[in-house]
């Protein structure tokens, strides 16, 4: 783990896999510094990832943080694989019917655009791998 620039690193050693025109994430919003780090860390160990952070609370002053599950958005298998790891643990809310929200990986190239919030789109999103009321892969 590195702590740095107001986040905390987690890297697997084939963080060089990630390519900046295909590179994004998945990610997580949480207000536990320490779960998050044990996520994180506990993504490197599983392999589910290449790269992950989680904001460093400490650092910034809403104390609501984003954990950010990296890879490359062509690579189907570690969507799976991510994906999976964030139902088994519990990352991917729930509407009041109990569906799984429609959340959207976010490619990197987006968060260097500024697009957030409203100005933000997701090009991927959770449906195109699973059905939201059963949480069974479709792909």
């Amino acid at each position: 783990m590195i702590r740095q620039f107001g986040w905390f690193w987690f890297l697997s050693g084939e963080e060089n896999k990630l390519e900046e025109d295909k590179c994004g994430k998945w990610m997580y919003f949480f207000d536990d510094q320490m779960f998050a780090q044990n996520i994180c860390q506990k993504a490197i160990d599983e392999k589910v990832c290449y790269e992950c952070k989680c904001s460093d609370l400490d650092m910034i002053s809403d104390k609501a943080g984003v954990i950010c599950f990296y890879l490359n958005g062509d690579d189907i298998d570690n969507h799976k694989r991510v994906i999976q790891f964030m139902i088994e643990n519990n990352l991917i809310r729930k509407t009041k019917t109990g569906k799984l929200y429609n959340i959207s990986f976010k490619y990197d190239k987006q968060t260097r655009a500024g697009e957030y919030g409203a100005d933000f789109e997701g090009k991927i999103k959770l449906e195109r791998f699973i059905d939201l009321r059963t949480g069974e892969f479709i792909v």
